[in-house]
């Protein structure tokens, strides 16, 4: 096992130029949601040159397959690709450095599936396109894409070393308020002023955060107001993004926000109307079996996790389609120190995931991920002790 790992470490070093400039070409043609088209084609042309069999536009058009060993001979172990960016501030939360690592872990698990002389498993390295807006994963579990994989493992950036990040489960909502225009002058008591209302609603939320648990998020902007101060406004919109650290507590948070919604309605005698995200993101559940054995190999290649972080779990900060692929395959999400101090979504952050100084931190973890696939393919005790444990987990059956 300790020689494959040596040959997967090796592949990804004889390639880390290309690698570099494959992030490099990412950051500097950032992409919004399901429209990845340019990191599509450099990450499956790469990928197709290192002789991994490669299904282009694989069940969304910006998503991608590459493939390589037989699963009927062992486990099937998926590592994941994200490549959109985010408007006006570019890769500001790394997704071209996680792109890099993943097709490195590819490459080096490859060439240690070659040379164990016997079919040992499968990899997949899979690319899912917009994780920050509509969240490409959920599209791609209604679309079977994640069927008879044992094992899913991604990496990503972030100001500091986490091996079982908190993430949050999070839902957006559109909220509506209808009322009546009138001359806001002349006759405004014939009017029924659905700004009101979206104000009201804006205020009521904010007052109920008093009563909100530590670990709870609402937050929202109004994106309709009216079009003139002379018109009392007949329609008004908000938009919410809400998230808890789990389905449970998602579920109850979206009552109370409900609640607010629907008093600010009653208060200003408009009508309302609000839509709730079909799939919301669910938090990640970190399996903690297959995390150890990530990073026993992170600190063989010589991450300390207590130098930037620390090795549990942070309190939850922001949310990940990545989450729902936990609940249905045993995963990890780790994040990972790119030296900088700069907080995702900055323009700060994105200055330093296109900076040479991202690159050996990025390297590493796809060694580890590469690595990591290993132990699950030449150790059955370890597959076990993965899977007996995400079936006990008792978040997926709340």
């Amino acid at each position: 096992m300790a020689e494959l790992k040596k040959v997967a470490c090796e592949a990804i070093d004889r390639v880390a130029s290309e690698l570099n400039n494959i992030s490099q070409e990412l950051w500097k043609n950032p992409e919004m949601n399901f429209k990845e088209h340019h990191a599509h084609t450099i990450l499956t042309d790469f990928l197709e040159n290192q002789g991994l069999h490669v299904e282009r536009k694989y069940k969304l058009d910006t998503a991608f397959r590459a493939t390589f060993g037989d699963d009927s001979a062992g486990p099937h172990v998926a590592v994941l690709c994200e490549y959109d960016a985010l408007p006006e501030i570019g890769h500001a939360c790394g997704h071209n450095l996680i792109a890099e690592l993943g097709v490195a872990a590819g490459v080096g698990i490859k060439a240690a599936m070659e040379t164990s002389g016997q079919p040992i498993g499968k990899i997949t390295v899979m690319g899912t396109p917009d994780e920050e807006n509509e969240g490409g994963k959920l599209i791609l579990l209604q679309k079977e894409a994640f069927e008879k994989i044992d094992v899913a493992m991604m990496s990503h950036p972030r100001p500091s070393d986490s091996l079982l990040p908190g993430t949050l489960a999070l839902d957006w909502v559109t909220v509506t308020y209808k009322g009546k225009a009138s001359h806001a002058a002349g006759f405004p008591w014939e009017g029924i002023n659905a700004l009101d209302a979206a104000v009201t609603c804006y205020q009521t939320v904010s007052c109920m955060r008093q009563q909100m648990k530590p670990t709870w998020r609402v937050h929202g902007i109004i994106t309709k107001g009216g079009v003139r101060p002379n018109i009392i406004p007949e329609e008004a919109s908000l938009e919410y993004y809400i998230r808890a650290p789990n389905r449970a507590e998602l579920n109850v948070l979206r009552e109370k926000i409900i609640a607010c919604f629907e008093s600010a309605a009653t208060a200003t005698g408009c009508k309302i109307e609000y839509d709730f995200s079909e799939m919301p993101y669910l938090n990640v559940i970190s399996n903690k079996a297959l995390a150890s054995s990530f990073e026993t190999n992170a600190k063989e290649l010589g991450l300390d996790f207590t130098k930037h972080g620390t090795p549990t779990e942070n309190a939850p900060l922001g949310s990940t389609d990545m989450g729902n692929v936990s609940y249905v395959v045993p995963s990890i999400h780790p994040f990972f120190y790119i030296g900088t101090d700069e907080v995702n979504h900055t323009r700060g952050f994105t200055g330093a995931t296109g900076a040479a100084a991202a690159q050996p931190y990025t390297i590493l973890q796809g060694k580890a991920m590469a690595m990591t696939a290993i132990d699950v393919f030449t150790n059955k005790d370890l597959l076990q002790r993965i899977k007996t444990e995400f079936d006990n987990e008792p978040q997926r059956k709340a």
